[in-house]
Order: structure tokens, then C-alpha cells, then sequence
């Protein structure tokens, strides 16, 4: 991971509250500790939804990325189509 660092710059606070980091940061999602009064630290971060998180667990991500190279090497095809669907309006429980 690369670092950088800038030398300090002077920000003020608007009457909302508010502080602008600059349009590169522009809809990104930070983390923002008060390590003691009046001292912040803020850092970019990537939130993942409750919902999602089991897709990061080590057995599911590895299986998508099996599914995800098989996917690469047999590309969707419309070949079959017509078959499959001929196939499941002969016999509705497919």
C-alpha cells in the first residue's frame, strides 16, 4: 500500500458542520475517529452491508472466483434456447 502525506493545510468548519477534503474524495465513505478532544483522525473506507458480508467469507469468495473463471472460459451462448425452452413448456417442472 503506497503512502502519502501532505503538509498540513488550514480548513474551517462551515455553520453546518461541515469540512470539505476535496473533490477527489467526492462519495466516498470515511471512517472518522475523535482520538481526544479537538484531534480527529479520518480514513477512506469500504463498507460492506450485513446482507453481503457472507461473500467475503474465505470458502464462498473462493468459490466465486472458480465460478467466475469457468464463467471466462465458457461463455454464455444462445445456442440452446430454443431447446430449453421447448424442454420446460413440455414438461413445467424444470
Amino acid at each position: 500500500m503506497q503512502t502519502t502525506t501532505s503538509p498540513p493545510t488550514v480548513k474551517v468548519i462551515g455553520a453546518n458542520g461541515q469540512i470539505s477534503l476535496g473533490k477527489q474524495f467526492a462519495g466516498r465513505q470515511v471512517l472518522v475517529e475523535e482520538q481526544e478532544s479537538g484531534v480527529w483522525l479520518i480514513r477512506t473506507a469500504t463498507v460492506i452491508p450485513d446482507n453481503e458480508r457472507w461473500l467475503h467469507e474465505p470458502v464462498v469468495a473462493s468459490e466465486l472466483v472458480r465460478a467466475m473463471a469457468w464463467s471466462q472460459e465458457h461463455p454464455a451462448t444462445d445456442a440452446q434456447t430454443d431447446a430449453i425452452l421447448s424442454s420446460a413448456t413440455l414438461n413445467p417442472t424444470l
